[in-house]
């Protein structure tokens, strides 16, 4: 169920994201006033009873490529929130803004998600040779051995054709880090010595309001 229902969030509001960018029909950009996507949630609910697929006769070999087709989508979605957040703090700091303003900053910093992209390059390293190379050998069947390929390794085919689909479609390609938008949407922008004053205040408050803080807020 907790998978079900991340999934139904995360799946929306990407598809709202898409929608606001011109990737994918405008209906999906709507928000009502509870700031809920329901068009999106809609259309993603709409998948839900794939799941029943499961108790047919064929169910396991539908699974197995439903699962292929999304199995390293969390490698992928991962390495692009590293990379977006060291595109970030390099535009922050070209375009002239401190560390300091920033009202949070990730506990590993840039190094962080340099290591995260590391990590993660090297387990699509790993599942591509396990992919070619299954463990406890390789079948004597080519068609087996196409197959197993692809049911580890298809998500990474399909990415890449999505990619190439949508930079045949609105080419365009990254900003340049001078060109970065860091204003849009910006909803802190107090200034290094304002950001220094707020932090020695939550420092200095009671210990029950920091524990309360900790626990509950941020």
């Amino acid at each position: 169920l907790s998978i079900g229902l991340s999934s139904v969030y995360a799946g929306s509001r990407t598809l709202t994201a898409l929608a606001e960018t011109g990737y994918a029909p405008k209906i999906f950009a709507y928000v009502d006033k509870s700031s809920r996507p329901l068009w999106s949630v809609v259309a993603t609910l709409l998948f839900a009873p794939l799941a029943y697929i499961n108790v047919a006769a064929a169910g396991n070999i539908v699974f197995t490529w439903l699962v292929a087709l999304s199995g390293l989508s969390t490698i992928f979605t991962w390495m692009a929130i590293c990379l977006c957040h060291i595109r970030f703090r390099m535009a922050w700091v070209r375009q002239g803004h401190s560390i300091e303003e920033l009202p949070f900053k990730a506990m590993g910093g840039v190094w962080g998600s340099w290591f995260g992209i590391i990590l993660l390059v090297l387990v699509l390293i790993a599942q591509f040779y396990i992919a070619i190379w299954p463990v406890g050998g390789m079948n004597d069947d080519p068609k087996k051995v196409a197959e197993n390929f692809f049911s580890s390794y298809l998500g990474f085919p399909i990415v890449l054709l999505f990619w190439i689909i949508g930079y045949m479609w609105k080419r365009t390609l990254p900003k340049a880090i001078n060109d970065i938008d860091l204003d849009t949407g910006r909803k802190s922008w107090l200034t290094v010595d304002e950001m220094r004053a707020y932090r020695e205040s939550r420092k200095n408050a009671p210990l029950y309001v920091r524990i309360y803080r900790l626990l509950f807020s941020n």
